[in-house]
């Protein structure tokens, strides 16, 4: 796959795209997320942000800005699994703990509360999404995303 402007682009869209999906489950499905549902829109929106401006940066630096992003991407795809873990051991809670305060006076999430705002338990178990649940959602969506933008970044030019 050939690293051009246009894939980092499409990258932003799709984690603009699954930023707004969370929104609606939260606002509209009423799914509060909890502290790594955050961890991991924060995810999604470190990779839109870095695709963007590295899209719109000179080509030279596009390889740098595609592997940022693939970290990004691996580091979101760690905390989705993570989170299946916790809610596959339901005794086990990222919890209201100090996490959830944490993340909760972050200043983005004070700039944005509507979006980085932690009002749920990790172990809820809401209804899945056509089939899945949304950490597994999450996991394929920062796998795919991985794939690509890794795959990108080490082909040869």
């Amino acid at each position: 796959m050939k690293l051009s402007k246009s894939l980092l682009l499409f990258a932003a869209l799709i984690c603009i795209a699954l930023l707004g999906a969370a929104l609606y489950l939260q606002y509209v499905e009423h799914m509060q997320p909890c502290p790594l549902c955050i961890i991991q829109r924060y995810a999604f929106a470190a990779i839109a942000v870095i695709c963007i401006v590295f899209a719109l940066l000179p080509a030279a630096v596009l390889r740098f800005g595609a592997a940022l992003a693939t970290l990004a991407a691996i580091a979101g795809a760690g905390v989705a699994s993570w989170h299946l873990w916790v809610m596959a051991h339901p005794g086990t809670s990222c919890g209201i703990d100090p996490l959830e305060t944490a993340l909760n006076h972050i200043p983005t999430a004070k700039l944005l509360p509507f979006l980085f705002t932690a009002d749920g338990l990790c172990a809820t178990p809401y209804p899945p999404v056509l089939g899945l649940s949304i950490p597994q959602w999450s996991l394929i969506w920062f796998l795919l995303l991985a794939l690509n933008l890794g795959r990108a970044v080490l082909k040869r030019r």
